[in-house]
């Protein structure tokens, strides 16, 4: 989660909300990591998540993430929850939850939806407090 902070605050330093992504292998190795990159690449899809996931299946070779953990200093919404389940990652673990826009239990529970064939682990809440403060002061410096 450290190093995903740190991608986080990268993000913040850019413009972009900060929020930044790891994906770890199976062993715990940094497969990849990333950041918000909405505003530079203009592009919606530019989630930390799933460049990350992006990043880390062309690492493996492969779009299947099975093994590897997801870890994210926000709870990840539908579009980024959607694809840490299409590519089959063992278990999400992320920081500070989102009321608003939270698909791994908060608002919406995608991830553990049994219609879906594959459910992955989910740890909630680590380092939530410092996650939500890089969050609170990207948008606290723009009111």
């Amino acid at each position: 989660m450290r190093l995903a902070l740190e991608r986080a605050r990268v993000a913040a330093g850019r413009g972009e909300v900060p929020v930044g992504a790891v994906v770890l292998d199976a062993e715990g190795r940094v497969l990849a990591a990333a950041e918000n990159a909405r505003e530079a690449n203009a592009d919606p899809t530019a989630h930390a998540e799933v460049l990350a996931l992006r990043a880390a299946a062309a690492a493996v070779g492969g779009w299947r993430l099975a093994g590897c953990t997801l870890v994210v200093t926000l709870e990840p919404c539908t579009m980024c929850a959607g694809a840490a389940v299409l590519a089959r990652v063992d278990r999400i673990v992320y920081g500070a939850a989102d009321e608003k826009a939270g698909a791994v239990g908060s608002l919406w529970d995608v991830v553990r939806d049994r219609r879906l064939n594959h459910r992955p682990e989910v740890i909630a809440g680590v380092l939530a407090e410092e996650c939500a403060a890089v969050l609170r002061e990207f948008f606290g410096s723009r009111r």
